[in-house]
Parts: structure tokens; C-alpha cells; sequence
């Protein structure tokens, strides 16, 4: 007996959508949306934004700014998911800018690199203030 192509890709697309929707259903936030901002978000992007206000000068300073750097790239991965992601389009692209620049952070403080730490600002604020100018409500509006 043959199958016909359409039946099993229709059956490959419900079988992998069951899949993902039982994935989804692992997620538990805990926080709200302005908890992970005031924070998570905010005091680690400080520390990136601020470094050379007090340069980090040994291998614990440097520890430090890793692990701010890669929690800023994973929040940006919690702001992504199920029940947190506000829509699949500018979100998810914005989202991604702060895992990006997260990331390229935590990769430069592995080096100990203060200049590239510092030259990510730029690609910070874009991601910060891309995604602002967006979904929060009156942000640089003044009243």
C-alpha cells in the first residue's frame, strides 16, 4: 500500500506541531514583563553600558561582566518565550538583537577586551531602544 505524499506531510506537520506545543507547555514564567526589565535587563545592560566608569582590573572583575553579558543574551531568549513574546514579528527580531549583542558582549569579556565591550554600546542601545520605541507605551514622550 502506498501513501499518498500530501497525507503524510499533512500527518509530519500535526505530528511536529503536537511536538511544539507540548514543548511550549514546559514554560513557567515567574516574572512580569517589567521584573525582567527592572531586574535582569536593566542591571546587566548597565553593567555593559557602564564599564569603563569602573574597568574591570582582574580575573574576578572580569567573571563578573561574563556573567552579566551572558544573562543580558539570555534574557533576550526569555523575552521570546510562549506567553512573554508579544507578537512572532518586530518582537522576535528585536528580541534577537539583545541576544546578539548579549552574546557578542559575553564573547569579548571572555577575551577580556575592554574596546570591543565598549564598541558594542551602540548595538545595545539599538536593541533596547528599537524594541522600546515599539511596545513601551510613552517611552521618550514627553507630557
Amino acid at each position: 500500500m502506498r501513501i499518498v505524499p500530501f497525507v503524510f506531510i499533512a500527518a509530519m506537520l500535526v505530528t511536529a506541531g503536537v511536538a511544539v506545543a507540548r514543548q511550549q507547555s514546559t514554560f513557567q514564567p515567574v516574572g512580569t514583563m517589567s521584573q525582567l526589565m527592572i531586574d535582569i535587563i536593566y542591571p546587566t545592560s548597565d553593567d555593559i553600558f557602564y564599564i569603563e566608569r569602573t574597568p574591570p582590573a582582574n580575573d574576578r572583575d572580569w567573571a563578573a561582566i561574563e556573567r552579566s553579558a551572558l544573562i543580558l543574551a539570555e534574557s533576550g531568549n526569555l523575552l521570546m518565550m510562549p506567553g512573554r513574546a508579544r507578537d512572532q514579528g518586530d518582537w522576535i527580531k528585536d528580541s534577537k538583537m539583545l541576544v546578539d549583542a548579549g552574546t557578542a558582549a559575553f564573547k569579548a569579556a571572555k577575551a577580556k577586551d575592554l574596546a570591543a565591550v565598549v564598541a558594542l554600546n551602540e548595538q545595545l542601545v539599538a536593541a533596547c531602544t528599537t524594541c522600546h520605541m515599539q511596545y513601551r507605551q510613552n517611552y521618550r514622550r514627553r507630557q
